[in-house]
């Protein structure tokens, strides 16, 4: 028996892995502006007739939200239509036209449509990825197959971060379009469609046969039964959010750290990485120091899962807004100093680098991850879904606003300043999450619903 269960384990492993590949994609996509824009402010390099100002850079960067944003709305209506795996399939679909068109880019107009389907690719699978191991995965690996998403978006960002600087500004995309190929193909001959959509379109028996397959037969009762419940509307949903007390509180806490984290910079930074080092007249290439964030973005998300349960989430949140509003102000003085002609500078040079690898390390150990596990423990049931989806819309609107002005700020304020604002930002959430956030720890779904509602 114990061999069955085993094997059983391993195909859903097997199938997460298949859907990794394209959080892997959303990772690359994320990372893509990194290599990309120095080869298009390149005259050698650039596929365009003139290179880029900072300007245009910003809206190449920023573009992927308006895919970003409406992903999750088409997959959250055709995921119960056509079911997760036609959803999945067709954010994969997206990712490999996105990659074929930026690839075949001559003009700023088929960059910005490539980076459009590249964030509606990202949106959809997205979403659909952590509903599909969330109805897909044992209880007992439940946990771990969802926290693997962000690793695996992370380890995406660092390939490209990697091979960008040494390519082609075509093959960077070629890369990315082979990678969403192979996607598509693990979906078609491996990715079952979940039991869950199977009872909703009414095949009880491909349900059963589907749990059977992943060894989760004591679970067929409850997943039929649960499944079988009709889905409460949108506009029930939406009048739930906002008429029970433990759910208005606990929008306010999601939708300000949410906001926050679009605010505190980290998109600009990840997406314009080897432009800012360019800009900090370090003797380390700028490519080199990227990769090395890279590497550091992978070791956060590493240990973060480990240390939610073992170290609390408000504490856990302060340690890390502190310690990237410390960061940002180091990052903004190296600049000043720099920029102004400081002697001292010159041996400050590391500065740079250290900074910016202590934010990734401590964003993404704390404030890139708290805000997600509070909207899985703080809402009710019946509106988690929509409120997720609500807060995430919210803020990406922010992080676009965020993103397009990046370019502009920098070149009518400077680094310095641009950072100091990161640096308000992030001391803002450090004094929000003292004040307004609870611990989490320990207490149930139910404790937590009766807490926010007092």
């Amino acid at each position: 028996m114990g061999a069955v269960n085993n094997t059983s384990l391993r195909m859903q492993y097997v199938i997460a892995a298949c859907l990794y590949i394209g959080q892997f994609g959303i990772g690359y996509n994320l990372g893509w502006t990194a290599p990309v824009l120095a080869k298009l402010q390149d005259p050698e390099q650039t596929p365009l007739n003139d290179v880029i100002t900072d300007g245009m850079s910003s809206w190449i960067v920023s573009f992927i939200y308006f895919g970003t944003i409406s992903g999750p709305y088409i997959s959250g209506y055709l995921c119960n239509v056509i079911g997760r795996k036609p959803c999945l399939f067709l954010g994969g679909c997206a990712h490999f036209i996105a990659s074929l068109t930026l690839a075949m880019s001559k003009n700023i107009a088929m960059i910005l449509t490539g980076r459009v389907l590249s964030g509606l690719g990202n949106g959809i699978i997205y979403v659909t990825n952590l509903m599909y191991l969330g109805e897909m995965a044992s209880t007992k690996i439940r946990g771990t197959l969802l926290t693997l998403t962000g690793l695996s978006s992370t380890f995406g960002t660092l390939i490209v971060y990697s091979v960008g600087p040494f390519v082609s500004y075509a093959a960077i995309s070629w890369l990315s379009m082979t990678i969403s190929g192979i996607f598509l193909i693990a979906l078609f001959f491996v990715v079952p469609e979940t039991a869950t959509y199977h009872v909703i379109a009414g095949k009880k028996e491909a349900a059963i046969a589907n749990l059977t397959l992943l060894g989760r037969q004591n679970d067929i009762e409850e997943v039929v039964t649960k499944a079988s419940e009709k889905p409460r509307s949108k506009k029930d949903q939406m009048a739930e959010m906002f008429t029970v007390k433990s759910n208005r509180r606990a929008l306010f806490i999601v939708l300000t750290l949410s906001v926050l984290q679009q605010m505190s910079g980290v998109i600009p930074l990840t997406a314009f990485v080897t432009i800012i080092f360019a800009m900090t007249g370090s003797t380390l290439e700028a490519h080199v120091s990227t990769i090395i964030v890279g590497l550091t973005q992978i070791f956060a998300a590493s240990i973060a899962p480990l240390l939610v349960d073992r170290i609390g989430r408000k504490i856990l949140l302060l340690v890390s807004t502190g310690a990237c509003s410390l960061s940002m102000a180091a990052l903004g003085t190296y600049f000043y100093l720099y920029n102004n002609g400081y002697a001292i500078a010159e041996d400050l040079q590391w500065l740079s680098l250290v900074s910016l690898m202590l934010f990734f390390v401590f964003y993404f150990s704390g404030f890139g991850i708290i805000p997600n596990t509070f909207i899985g423990e703080m809402f009710t049931d019946t509106c988690r879904g929509f409120c997720s989806t609500f807060s995430a819309t919210v803020g990406w609107i922010v992080g676009f606003a965020v993103t397009t002005s990046f370019g502009y700020i920098l070149l009518a304020w400077g680094p310095s300043a641009t950072f100091y604002i990161f640096t308000a930002t992030c001391t803002i959430a450090f004094l929000f999450s003292a004040t307004f956030v609870p611990e989490t720890k320990g207490k149930s779904l139910l404790e937590i619903q009766e807490f926010l509602g007092k």
